[in-house]
């Protein structure tokens, strides 16, 4: 029977497998937490805010393009009903970000990393039943990663404000995760 201290290190390694792929091509700085005495939390991984930050701000954008696309060009109803859901979780998710850095007085990058980008490429040039398997299999894995990174920062970050976006935004990432991967395993 595993304990919560193996489930939450089992959750913490899959975060970190997954914070890995989130990183790459967008320029996120993952670190090793420093080490601490016997007895005390501490989170495996830390990202810090202005990483959290870019990775969000472009995982965001990709969300909410590649959903808009699949409004348009998805064939199966159901992909369609859940790209309709994106647009309007991320779009909201992405206004209240941005309120909070403009009290901040922080902006978010405008552009989407070169992952994302050529994400949107590969989507652009499908058609069909062929995008609607191609968009699925985005979504699972950049909800996969979006949970992964969403978790981190909420346990490891140093900025209370954006912890608690993360915090209260992971919920409905989860959901969306749930979801994709029921819409992907009926494909």
């Amino acid at each position: 029977m595993k304990t919560k201290h193996s489930r939450t290190l089992i959750r913490t390694g899959a975060a970190l497998l997954l914070l890995g792929s989130v990183s790459s091509g967008i320029g996120a700085q993952a670190v090793s937490a420093p080490p601490q005495p016997a007895g005390e939390a501490a989170p495996m991984m830390v990202i810090d805010t202005p990483s959290f930050l870019e990775v969000v701000a472009s995982s965001n954008a990709f969300e909410i393009r590649s959903s808009q696309m699949a409004a348009q060009k998805a064939k199966d109803p159901a992909v369609k009903a859940f790209a309709a859901q994106m647009v309007t979780d991320h779009t909201r998710a992405g206004e209240a970000l941005k309120s909070l850095l403009g009290e901040k007085k922080t902006a978010l990058p405008d552009e989407v990393a070169p992952k994302h980008a050529k994400m949107l490429s590969q989507l652009e040039a499908a058609n069909g039943a062929d995008f609607d398997v191609l968009y699925v299999d985005m979504q699972t894995q950049a909800h996969m990663e979006a949970v992964a990174l969403f978790q981190t920062y909420a346990g490891s970050g140093e900025d209370a404000v954006i912890v608690g976006f993360a915090k209260q935004t992971l919920p409905t990432l989860v959901t969306h995760e749930h979801h994709i991967k029921m819409l992907a395993t009926k494909s």
